[in-house]
């Protein structure tokens, strides 16, 4: 009696480097995401395999789609919101920031060469 063919029945694995150059990444980010879970994938040992279904999933993830246009009424001006006032008078006053001084000009003030 001859073995069943499983071929047909076992998806095609790819490697990273196969799904990179579907992607047109390089095949570190394909196993960099897989390493760190952000995009599915099949473990076999201790390499990163791909299905047909995964490559489909990871495109999807990573579609982008178009912003949706304002819905507002034909002709009616657009409003602008107040900006919000502060609600109590116990709020946190806000401080400006002030740029520190490049590290070079602290250390020269010591007379330190580097």
């Amino acid at each position: 009696m001859p073995a069943p063919d499983v071929q047909g029945a076992l998806p095609r694995l790819y490697v990273p480097e196969e799904v990179a150059a579907v992607l047109g990444c390089s095949a570190w980010w394909v196993k960099d995401r897989a390493r760190r879970r952000l995009i599915p994938f099949t473990r076999v040992g201790r390499a990163y395999r791909f299905t047909g279904e995964h490559l489909a999933e990871i495109i999807r993830m990573h579609e982008a789609r178009p912003a949706l246009p304002q819905q507002s009424a034909a002709g009616a001006p657009a409003r602008k919101s107040p900006a919000p006032q502060p609600t109590s008078p116990s709020a946190v006053p806000t401080s400006r920031l002030r740029a520190r001084p490049p590290r070079r000009a602290r250390q020269s003030q010591f007379g330190t060469a580097a």
